[in-house]
């Protein structure tokens, strides 16, 4: 387990980079009072049965409590806790751009000029930037590349993707799945809802799968979306997506989506880099 303090200028991100945080499975805690962060930290890092990691979002908005984390962090450093501090930094025009973009008023300037406030910030937070184990400077970051650098910091040595993916069959017949994000229709395969001995059988039987596999249309079509996936897969990772829906459709959702969304599920499962899940959303309804 790891407790990652947050901290930094405020304006540069501090924000996007805790739910950037949370997405990788931190568990993100914002603006806790000073006086309650040691004993948080003393109760979950004692805690050997709790492996997940910490992320504690810290800013100026402590006010005069502010100081005693100082204190806080050299004891901890002392007692050898596994913590490290991330400062988020950016230059005073990009932080005055983004505050008069937002129109929002700077905690430290709320009836003055916010470069004021930013420069009575910059010192009073001077001592979490000396003592920072990473800064980053996000003047002239986009969102997708301030979580493509959090995830060097805290993913680097992770084999696997912090993209979730969900394969999920469904019918036309009951509506498109609102969460979808790639859709495939696959109502060109043989139907086994007319073949009487298989109707009541699901895509997740072998007769029904040999049935909507026969003639070689299925593997065809398996071995090109598979093409397909391969490209997609890493550009929405790359892109910063967290969650990937991919919705396999034929008439009732029951025979030959069922088959290609197992299909697709095993191919995705034995790649070993993704959390994957298969949903059949319509298998349970009787229709076509």
């Amino acid at each position: 387990m790891r407790l990652v303090i947050v901290t930094g200028m405020s304006g540069a991100g501090k924000s996007t980079a805790l739910k950037n945080l949370e997405d990788m499975g931190f568990y993100c805690v914002d603006n806790l009072p000073i006086l309650l962060i040691e004993k948080f930290a003393e109760l979950t890092l004692s805690d050997r049965n709790e492996n997940q990691d910490i992320a504690l979002g810290i800013d100026i908005r402590s006010g005069e409590e502010l100081p005693l984390l100082d204190n806080i962090i050299d004891k901890w450093k002392a007692n050898s806790y596994p913590f490290s501090i991330l400062f988020l930094e950016s230059n005073d025009e990009v932080l005055i751009k983004r505050y008069k973009e937002t129109r929002r008023s700077h905690p430290l300037s709320r009836t003055g000029r916010i470069e004021k406030g930013i420069i009575e910030e910059r010192t009073k937070l001077a001592f979490l930037r000396a003592k920072a184990d990473h800064i980053l400077d996000t003047s002239r970051l986009l969102t997708k590349e301030l979580r493509q650098e959090l995830e060097k910091l805290y993913c680097g040595e992770r084999e696997k993707s912090n993209l979730y993916i969900t394969v999920l069959s469904f019918g036309f017949k009951y509506g498109i799945p609102s969460d979808a994000d790639l859709v495939f229709d696959v109502r060109f395969l043989p139907n086994p809802y007319y073949i009487e001995e298989l109707r009541f059988h699901t895509g997740a039987e072998t007769c029904v799968q040999d049935y909507v596999m026969q003639g070689g249309t299925g593997a065809v079509f398996l071995e090109k979306l598979a093409d397909l996936l391969d490209f997609l897969v890493p550009n929405y990772e790359k892109e910063g997506k967290n969650q990937l829906v991919i919705a396999i459709g034929c008439t009732g959702g029951k025979h030959r989506s069922v088959t290609i969304a197992c299909e697709i599920f095993e191919q995705i499962k034995a790649q070993g880099r993704y959390e994957v899940h298969l949903e059949h959303r319509d298998v349970k309804i009787d229709g076509k």
